[in-house]
């Protein structure tokens, strides 16, 4: 079969599936199964559907297993935010809500696709995009509005979006084309200090940028959870350019003591160290909402309650856990799917990610590996960060689990964030087993 058609193949299946867990949902609560939920399920396949279709006419030779993961963890995201939220109408919940996103996002994916078709020219551009990445981040510090002890919002026209999500890519871009240049003058030593080889200090100006970029996220914005991605993703990128450890080595010391210096400062950041440390100390206050996750996630068992059926809610209708469709939307779908469909999931982000690392692998460039490594490391780096704060394995954080999540901002920069693997992956299969024609054809648009 061809790519096309294997990426069709799954997409039936996870539209299958999603269908058939909207409407058990809707059964569930409704205790019948509504021609209006059936039609809920069959827009959500037509929206992939035509993804599909844009996909086979400009992206032939794309990866075919990213579309139908990224529709799989979309569909399980938009069921369990619907079931979350049974208080409201079906015509005003927020998995309605989702949806519209959900579609927004498909545009962006459509006009990432059409507008920029070879990825390739975004390096051409790399130090704008850059400073728009960073001009988000310096705005949302400037005028963003606080949710939650963090500052990740900005509110306007009736909207609220959070921009970090947004310059996750443009910083990915940059840094794609920035390393793959200097990656040599990187990699050699100018001199040592403390017998520790390093280059030249005009080339570790990067790394000083992004440690005080991470350092004004936890003090300013005093959230942990966006400066460790930021940073984390710089470090990956450095030393998958360089395989140079003493990079890793300096950028954790520098964000270790960034981190020291913020739970010094900023009482947010402090307070969510203290309750990851000892929750029950803080049960009544801080604590509550993580250990009431961690029940919640223990009373699923091995093969939990099914869709519908789980403890998530009281008799009123308010979520056990606070902010449950957001931050600790991975805790109800331990609770519903239990051990078994909790693992599952991370099965299917892990999936995600090797076909990212895949891409980057057989990429023919040094562009294209790093912006495909790069795009991977953010995804898998953004998805331990989520699970692992509300299992508490690290201190909980405020960003969204990709695709699954309620949020419009991280649905929407996840869609990008796919149509530009897809075409890496489509450039690189061109070279690597296209027809010279295809080679033709890229090449007039590179």
């Amino acid at each position: 079969m061809s790519r096309r058609n294997v990426e069709l193949l799954f997409l039936g299946l996870a539209g299958a599936a999603s269908t058939l867990a909207y409407v058990s949902v809707y059964a569930g609560r409704y205790r019948e199964i509504n021609r209006m939920s059936v039609v809920y399920g069959l827009v959500f396949v037509v929206i992939f559907l035509l993804l599909h279709l844009v996909e086979r006419i400009f992206l032939p030779q794309a990866d075919p297993f990213l579309l139908p993961v990224t529709a799989l963890l979309a569909a399980i995201g938009l069921t369990e935010i619907f079931r979350i939220r049974p208080s409201l109408s079906l015509a005003h919940s927020l998995a309605l809500t989702q949806g519209q996103w959900l579609l927004i996002g498909a545009v962006l994916f459509v006009l990432t696709v059409v507008v920029v078709r070879d990825h390739m020219r975004l390096d051409r551009y790399r130090y704008l995009i850059g400073a728009v990445g960073l001009a988000l981040l310096v705005v949302t510090i400037v005028i963003g509005t606080t949710v939650n002890g963090s500052k990740l919002w900005i509110h306007a026209f009736g909207f609220s979006i959070q921009p970090a999500e947004f310059a996750k890519l443009a910083i990915v871009i940059f840094l794609a084309g920035y390393l793959d240049d200097k990656k040599v003058l990187l990699s050699v030593p100018d001199r040592h200090i403390l017998g520790v080889p390093f280059p030249a200090p005009k080339y570790l100006g990067p790394l000083l940028v992004m440690w005080v970029l991470s350092l004004a996220m936890l003090v300013f914005m005093k959230d942990f959870g966006t400066a460790l991605l930021f940073m984390s993703i710089f470090i990956a990128l450095m030393y998958m350019a360089t395989a140079r450890i003493v990079y890793v080595v300096t950028g954790l010391g520098l964000f270790a003591i960034a981190g020291v210096i913020a739970v010094e400062v900023v009482p947010h950041v402090q307070d969510r160290f203290q309750v990851w440390l000892d929750p029950w100390s803080h049960a009544a206050t801080t604590g509550y909402q993580l250990l009431q996750s961690l029940f919640t996630i223990a009373d699923g068992g091995i093969f939990g309650a099914g869709f519908g059926r789980g403890y998530l809610l009281y008799a009123n209708h308010v979520p056990v856990v606070p902010d449950l469709q957001t931050d600790f939307i991975f805790t109800a779908i331990a609770n519903e799917m239990g051990l078994i469909g909790a693992v599952g999931i991370v099965l299917v982000y892990l999936l995600f990610v090797w076909r990212g690392f895949r891409i980057a692998v057989y990429a023919p460039d040094g562009f294209s590996k790093l912006l495909a490594a790069g795009l991977a490391t953010a995804f898998a780096l953004q998805t331990f960060i989520i699970i692992g704060g509300v299992t508490r394995l690290i201190p909980l954080t405020g960003i969204t689990l990709p695709f699954v999540s309620y949020g419009g901002s991280s649905i929407t920069a996840n869609l990008v964030l796919v149509a530009l693997l897809l075409m890496v992956s489509n450039r690189t299969n061109i070279i690597r087993g296209g027809s010279d024609l295809e080679r033709r054809r890229l090449a007039e648009r590179g």
